[in-house]
């Protein structure tokens, strides 16, 4: 044995109640789990009291946007110090692999407001293995901070075959869409993602989806869509992806399956409701939530999916054009843009939270609107402003959520938790910092709005089996020493709306591999993540 945890209160991760037990970790797996009275207690050379202590299976982040982080921040403090092990990457349809020198530099400018652009970076990679391969070599060859498992993002791979065009694809684009995805899923990745509010994404009709989504069924992966709409069209948008992963005869993972925006008030349990009618009739769907009302994205995300065809320098031109800016304008605050999901732009519920330009900086923190009374003009002519100033590079928080929908979806038997953490920018979203404990604290202890042993589930096992790792997720003899212990009394977000970075408090030790990533509430030197690739299914 190389280290025994003593005393420690069990959360194996099934949502059963806990037990006390001495847990033994030896070769970076649970080697023992010694049962409070019984027989002879294990040693190891080290120990460790764990008296008033949680311990649980690492929490598994299934929304994280950490893409290039993990290869900027060797301690990765946002994530680790929460908790996470083992975080889900290549969201919401946009990431750096599969590329070519073209579409990395396109996607890079286009998500520069999640992980900034990427001049620090050395893209020695342009396929999904490659990529892979060097984050498992991360920081001098000794690896990186916490697990990463990846998703083909769908709309990098559009750009590649078809680029920004709004049509159909052709038959050869298409096949060689699928040749890129099944590539992908052979060197490891876990599934899909498509980003259906984000161009060159939202360019995709089902049936190419459905096609694209046969192949990872093929591969044992998962469709994981950020959806059409979580506005005006959020019901419809959640049913068109049910159906399609029906027909593919693929699981389905609902990404941050929220229902945001005035017309979804007090209406989760009708997506509640659709999903129960789905799982009764034999399908396989899970969905991830973070618990915050506000969400977080671009600012360039909301503009109609037409202003992004020819993708950032087209969107650059149309925004420099006066005309056309008009009708991005009307499109926003008239007619309800499909980037924002169907409704009308509320400026004073959009708030800036980065800019890659620094001399914006004051920009930060403000909505839309409140600067724009302070500059003395319209709303638009500030965001036009920022967007040409910035070349797309905003984020924004979008206050639009609702508390109640909030916890209803948390409570549902396949919830599982993620971030949604954008790391980049000045004054990010708290989530990225404060996702787990928030979830320990606020809504388990503060709230009750699950019991403790099961919101323990929803950030372990089920989220596991998801992924189908069938040695993660659960504090089982064999299962990979990836470990929590926290202080169930105290655990709680230190980040804030006003303060977001801060770290959280009462997880005062993490472990992945059975090596100590933090300690004493701490962040080690410690480079024990790796990624955690799909075997292909044959």
């Amino acid at each position: 044995m190389d280290l025994v945890i003593r005393n420690a209160r069990v959360m194996d991760g099934t949502g059963r109640p806990s037990y006390r037990a001495d847990v033994a970790l030896a070769g970076g797996r649970i080697a023992e789990i010694h049962r409070e009275g019984e027989g002879p207690r294990p040693w190891a050379p080290r120990t460790l009291d764990a008296t008033g202590l949680a311990l649980a299976p690492g929490f598994i982040d299934m929304h994280a946007h950490s893409d290039l982080a993990l290869l900027r921040d060797p301690a990765h403090t946002a994530k680790a110090a929460q908790g996470v092990t083992l975080e889900v990457i290549g969201q919401d349809g946009l990431s750096y692999a599969p590329v070519d020198d073209r579409t990395l530099a396109e996607v890079r400018a286009q998500i520069t407001g999640w992980n900034g652009d990427g001049a620090d970076i050395d893209f020695t990679w342009r396929s999904v293995g490659g990529y892979l391969d060097r984050l498992d070599h991360g920081f001098a060859g000794e690896g990186i901070a916490v697990n990463a498992a990846y998703l083909v993002p769908q709309g990098t791979v559009r750009m590649l075959a078809v680029g920004w065009e709004d049509r159909p694809a052709t038959a050869a684009e298409l096949d060689r869409m699928k040749r890129l995805v099944a590539e992908g899923l052979a060197q490891g990745a876990v599934g899909l993602s498509s980003g259906l509010t984000y161009t060159p994404g939202m360019y995709a009709d089902d049936a190419e989806l459905t096609e694209l989504c046969r192949v990872v069924a093929e591969y044992g992966g998962y469709y994981c869509p950020h959806h059409r709409s979580y506005g005006a069209g959020a019901l419809r948008a959640y049913a068109e992806m049910i159906e399609l992963s029906r027909t593919a005869g693929c699981a389905l993972h609902l990404a941050h399956a929220v229902m945001n925006f005035g017309v979804n008030e007090g209406r989760a349990p009708e997506l509640l409701a659709l999903l129960d009618a789905a799982l009764a009739d034999g399908a396989d769907i899970s969905l991830d939530t973070y618990p915050y009302t506000p969400g977080s994205t671009t600012l360039a995300a909301l503009l109609p999916g037409w202003a992004g065809e020819g993708g950032p320098e087209a969107i650059l031109a149309r925004l420099r054009d006066d005309a056309t800016a008009a009708r991005i304008r009307h499109a926003l605050e008239v007619t309800g843009s499909d980037g924002c999901h169907g409704v009308t732009v509320d400026w004073e519920s959009v708030e800036i939270s980065g800019v890659s330009n620094s001399a914006l900086a004051r920009y930060v923190g403000r909505s839309i609107a409140h600067s724009a009374r302070e500059r003395g003009e319209e709303p638009w002519t500030t965001a036009r402003r920022l967007l040409l100033e910035d070349d797309l590079g905003p984020t924004i928080l979008q206050h639009v959520g609702h508390e109640e929908n909030v916890r209803t979806i948390m409570r549902h038997a396949v919830h599982t938790g993620g971030s949604d953490g954008i790391l980049h920018g000045a004054k990010p979203h708290p989530r990225a910092y404060g996702t787990f404990p928030h979830y320990l604290g606020h809504y388990v202890r503060e709230l009750g709005v699950l019991s403790l042993e099961e919101c323990v589930a929803h950030l372990t096992s089920r989220p596991a089996a998801r992924l189908r790792l069938p040695d993660r997720g659960l504090i089982r003899e064999g299962h990979h020493a990836d470990v929590v212990l926290f202080d169930p009394e105290t655990v709680a977000a230190g980040a804030t709306f006003e303060a977001p970075r801060t770290l959280p408090t009462g997880i005062p030790y993490v472990l992945i591999a059975g090596r100590f990533v933090m300690e004493d509430g701490r962040r080690t030197d410690v480079l024990a993540g790796r990624t955690v690739r799909r075997t292909p299914a044959t």
